[in-house]
């Protein structure tokens, strides 16, 4: 599976974005997808992860109720919409998939390359 996220940008605190992962091949409902972040010098870190069917997800404490992540697997894309953003959220963003729904960085399989998001107060 190839995944490509884009979307990022400069935004100004309290702002969206939508970020977008679109995956190669045909086996893209067959993982887990998850979202992950990197802030400079910090470890990259676990955002949120959506199952297979897009019924259920799971964020990060620090996200909660502000990003929401959506699947279409028709389209072979997950989606990160993030809201009320906060200059701790600039960070480059990475989207991975996963056999497992999990927060685990180590068991996600392939990744993107990241997508950078600024966010300025």
């Amino acid at each position: 599976v190839q995944l490509q996220a884009f979307g990022g940008g400069s935004v100004q605190a309290g702002g969206s974005l939508r970020l977008s992962c679109a995956a190669s091949g045909r086996t893209f409902s067959s993982y887990v997808m998850g979202w992950f972040r990197q802030a400079p010098g910090k470890e990259r870190e676990f955002v949120g992860a959506i199952n297979l069917s897009g019924g259920s997800t799971t964020s990060a404490g620090s996200v909660k109720g502000r990003f929401t992540i959506s699947r279409d697997n028709a389209k072979n894309t997950v989606y990160l919409q993030m809201n009320s953003l906060k200059p701790e959220d600039t960070a480059v963003y990475y989207c991975a998939a996963s056999r497992s729904f999990t927060a685990r960085r180590n068991e996600y399989i392939y990744w993107g390359h990241g997508t950078e998001v600024t966010v300025s107060s």
